[in-house]
């Protein structure tokens, strides 16, 4: 027999075992269980075949619900370093990777940016909660105001936060980036212009420090570059690059094999063409003279169709890293000067005085040509080089009016491959064929 004490006890522990037995979910997690249970519950319909009034309207609606459930996934890592501290991992997104397979280095953005929603910018997650403003959008504008000067003052950090936020119902994040640098002029005019300047400074300065560029040689003919370059001198670079990937042409001028030709490789070889077009004499002084590239070739050498040349390197020595008909080609518009070797190795001829067309015997030719001479080409002559048509220098043309054409840097290089035949057509064009 119980006492009426004992009883007592009895019940009221029974009473506290049912109360926690039916005691309800937190609402986050009916809620995170609610959502992952809708979603399975049309894992097996196929949208394939909804009417598309139907499809957009599901699309924006998963786009916004996604952008709400992201907003709530941020405040739950913002507020969960307890749970990363009691299970002994560094941080949450430490703990997140253990329990989600993900990469801790992919997460920890995450994590930064839930700490700026959680502790600066409850307007830009009050954002992501309506749907309004993406992870992507948060992230940049997250980034750009923590970038702000610490002297701008509260007031003027809130009034570009709301501003922001207002501007993510608008703008893309790659707009945004740019917007929020620029947020001052908007809320703080009369700080912007000197904030800016500072900023400017500060950034170019980073840029120079930062300015890297390596070689490595491959050892199959080509050199991997390297580079970290400043905006402004990468900006300049693409310009140049493009001047010759991208020429102006005659209006209604039909397709060649140049158009075809994928962009990353034309950047790569209006780079090469860049680096022949340079004038020495315009460079700084390189071991007291104007940078120069000497090529040493034996002159039998020079006349075959199969042999190899060398660049003089800082010791005068050569190696054979160039065809002949690499050589044969430069020595039409580059700034080289060819050492022709005798049978011994001594010098034949260092240069000759009239290998490069002058500026006067360019125009003439710009006026007679016009255009690319390569049939169906219409580069325009401003954006041509000159070649020896008749009589090659390396067979000892002589640099006459009568003897150069306009080709465009792409069928230059036909010019020299010897894959390739170059007929003379009646009209004085040149037509291309590749040898079978």
């Amino acid at each position: 027999m119980f006492t009426s004490e004992q009883s007592l006890i009895r019940t009221t522990r029974e009473v506290v075992v049912v109360a926690q037995l039916v005691s309800p979910p937190h609402p986050i997690v009916a809620c995170a269980e609610q959502i992952a249970a809708a979603v399975a519950g049309v894992r097996d319909v196929q949208p394939v075949f909804m009417p598309n009034a139907d499809k957009a309207a599901a699309l924006l609606a998963v786009t916004e619900a996604e952008r709400r459930l992201a907003e709530l996934r941020l405040r739950l890592i913002a507020c969960s370093g307890d749970l990363a501290e009691a299970d002994g991992q560094r941080d949450v997104a430490a703990w997140l990777s253990s329990r989600t397979n993900a990469d801790a280095r992919d997460v920890r953005p995450d994590q930064r940016l839930a700490e700026a929603l959680d502790q600066r910018y409850s307007k830009l997650a009050a954002g992501m909660a309506a749907g309004v403003v993406s992870v992507e959008q948060a992230r940049v504008v997250a980034t750009g105001l923590d970038a702000l000067p610490n002297d701008v003052g509260a007031e003027v950090l809130a009034s570009a936060e709301e501003r922001m936020v207002e501007y993510c119902a608008q703008f893309r994040p790659s707009e945004l980036r740019r917007l929020v640098r620029r947020i001052l002029d908007v809320v703080a005019p009369e700080i912007a212009e000197a904030e800016e300047a500072k900023r400017l400074e500060k950034e170019e300065a980073h840029a120079r420090e930062k300015c890297r560029l390596s070689f490595r040689v491959l050892g199959d003919g080509t050199t991997r570059l390297s580079g970290l370059l400043p905006d402004a001198a990468a900006a300049r670079l693409q310009t140049y690059l493009e001047a010759f990937t991208s020429p102006r042409k005659a209006e209604g001028a039909p397709a060649c094999e140049v158009d075809r030709i994928p962009y990353r490789r034309q950047l790569g070889q209006a780079f090469c063409a860049l680096l022949e077009h340079l004038d020495p004499a315009k460079l700084p002084m390189h071991g007291g003279d104007a940078t120069t590239v000497m090529v040493a070739i034996h002159h039998d050498a020079l006349t075959e169709k199969l042999a190899t040349a060398g660049l003089l390197d800082a010791d005068l020595a050569a190696g054979n890293n160039l065809s002949a008909t690499e050589t044969r080609r430069l020595a039409c518009t580059a700034k080289i000067i060819p050492v022709v070797l005798g049978g011994k190795g001594e010098i034949l001829d260092l240069g000759r005085t009239r290998r490069l067309f002058s500026p006067a015997q360019r125009k003439a030719l710009a006026l007679r040509d016009r255009r690319c001479r390569a049939e169906g080409c219409s580069i325009p002559a401003t954006w041509c080089e000159a070649h020896h048509a008749k009589d090659p220098w390396s067979r000892g043309g002589k640099t006459d009016l009568a003897d150069g054409i306009l080709y465009c840097s792409w069928h230059h290089h036909r010019a020299h491959d010897p894959a390739y035949t170059a007929t003379t057509l009646p009209n004085g064009d040149t037509r291309f064929h590749r040898r079978r």
